[in-house]
This record gives C-alpha cells, sequence and structure tokens, in this order.
C-alpha cells in the first residue's frame, strides 16, 4: 500500500470524551461509524458534541471496493435499537446526531422505517438535531416517502464517487438512482440535502465537474469532498493523492457550480462538522 502524504495523518487521540462514548456505545450494544470505520476525525467529532451511529448490524449487503464495512449475511434487524440509539443521544449529550446505516438490501424497504423509528425515539427524549445517512434504498418512493414522513433536519445519501467509476467502485450501486433518490427528497420535502464524493479513485477533473453539477441540479445544498485512503491491500487502490492545493481548486470548482455550504478537504468525511454545516444552510 503507498505511504500516506504527511497531510493525510492524524494521531488518534483518546480522551476521557472518547472512553466514555465508548463505554456508552457497549453498553447500549451500539456500533458507531466513527469507531467502525477507523475515522481520523473522531476524537474532533467527540468534543463538540456529534457521533455517528451505525445502524441495522455491521455487515452490509453490498460490497463496495472502498468500503471498510465487511459484505455477508446480515442479523435480523434489532426492534430495541432505535430506543437505544436515542438513549445513547441523550446520555453522551449530543446537540447533532448522524444516522447512517449499512445496506440493507434483504429487507423490503431497505430499512427505512428503522431509519424513521430513530428519529422518532430521539425527538422523544431529547432536542438534538438528526441528520440521518441512507443508502438508496434501490430509489422505492414508498422507502423515501418514509423517510420523509420522519423529516430529519438533513438528509445525506453520497454519491460516493463519478458515474464511469460505478461500476469499479460499486458495482451493486447505480448512479443515476442515487441523484433520484436525492432529487426525490428535495422536491417532496423541505428537508436539508446533502452528498458526498470521495477523490483519488481514478477520476478525471472533468468527470468531477460533471457530478458536482448533477449534485446541484437535483437540489443538493451540502456537499463534502475528501481523499480517498486504501483500507487495505484487499480494498481499490488509491490512484492519486490530491495535494491541500488542489482541494483549495474543488473548492473553487464547488462555488462556481453555486455550493454555498461545503466541507472539502484531504480529511473530510461525509460526516465532518455536520452540525456546523447544517446550521450554515
Amino acid at each position: 500500500m503507498p505511504r500516506l502524504p504527511e497531510y493525510l495523518k492524524r494521531p488518534i487521540i483518546d480522551t476521557e470524551k472518547t472512553k466514555i462514548v465508548r463505554r456508552i456505545l457497549k453498553t447500549k450494544c451500539l456500533n458507531t461509524v466513527c469507531e467502525g470505520a477507523r475515522c481520523p476525525n473522531k476524537s474532533e467529532c467527540y468534543s463538540h458534541n456529534t457521533a455517528t451511529f451505525l445502524i441495522m448490524g455491521n455487515v452490509c449487503t453490498r460490497n463496495c471496493r472502498y468500503c471498510n464495512i465487511s459484505s455477508a449475511k446480515p442479523e435480523p434487524l434489532d426492534l430495541n435499537e432505535p430506543k437505544h440509539i436515542a438513549e445513547a443521544v441523550k446520555e453522551l449529550g449530543l446537540k447533532y446526531a448522524v444516522i447512517t446505516s449499512v445496506t440493507r438490501d434483504d429487507i423490503e424497504d431497505g430499512g427505512a422505517e428503522h431509519f424513521r423509528n430513530c428519529v422518532d425515539e430521539i425527538r422523544k427524549i431529547c432536542d438534538a438535531k438528526v441528520e440521518i445517512l441512507t443508502p438508496d434504498f434501490k430509489g422505492k418512493k414508498e422507502a423515501l416517502d418514509l423517510i420523509i414522513e420522519a423529516n430529519p433536519e438533513v438528509f445525506n445519501h453520497n454519491i460516493e464517487t463519478v458515474k464511469a467509476l460505478f461500476p469499479t467502485a460499486r458495482p451493486q450501486g447505480n448512479y443515476d438512482c442515487s441523484i433520484e433518490v436525492l432529487k426525490y427528497i428535495k422536491d417532496n420535502s423541505s428537508i436539508v440535502t446533502k452528498s458526498g464524493l470521495m477523490v483519488g479513485l481514478g477520476e478525471t477533473l472533468e468527470k468531477i465537474e460533471e457530478t458536482l453539477i448533477d449534485l446541484k441540479s437535483a437540489g443538493v445544498d451540502i456537499l463534502t469532498i475528501g481523499q480517498y485512503i486504501q483500507p487495505s491491500k484487499a480494498h481499490l487502490e488509491v490512484a492519486k493523492f490530491y495535494t491541500p492545493e488542489e482541494f483549495e481548486d474543488l473548492k473553487v470548482l464547488a462555488r462556481k457550480i453555486g455550493f454555498k455550504n461545503y466541507q472539502i478537504a484531504p480529511l473530510v468525511r461525509s460526516s465532518y462538522q455536520a452540525m456546523k454545516s447544517f446550521n450554515e444552510a
């Protein structure tokens, strides 16, 4: 695996806050992307009272070739999970909770009702803002209507990469479906919408621009762009490490296309400074 440039290295710092978070997660039998995906920003997020919960298990029915989450046959849904998520949000004193999931193509609605239940349970016991980061639900409008009923503050669905790389990076995904999912939520609700992509998988600047234009046309309010980092030798190799200067160029491109709210930097991930982005949006 290629050596990481220095600007992509960030130590994982254990603080009293991270220890408390791990203890509560263990007690409630919960997962977070922060821990599962070994996010380099988790200490910063925890210290700002934000965290990203991973629901519906920790194995996925799809096998995206950049993702560190395992692909396998998942367990049945834990019907107590929404309540436990809400309790953890309250106990941690979170001001902003992000809820994401593995993809559950084995469930008729893809887990949309489970997402709705999580939002409902949080709202019963605390006033934290909620962002959900969902799979595409195969584009099923019945599932998307459940999400609209839940009415989270932010709906996030990541495009992840440019259209030409979907067959390689996201063989079970569909670029046009993802764009339509974002557009459907925007056209049928007042929910703030969000999407993001990784760079470094072999895309061209021209294809990045086309993707950003598609996202803007779908009404996306908040954009995130970060560097792809290969989780292991079994995953897709990094085609290019973008320099900090090139990330500044991507900010210029995003502004040119019309995005006013974005997080664009080498270590940006989907939920990075999520509360800040929402407040600005």
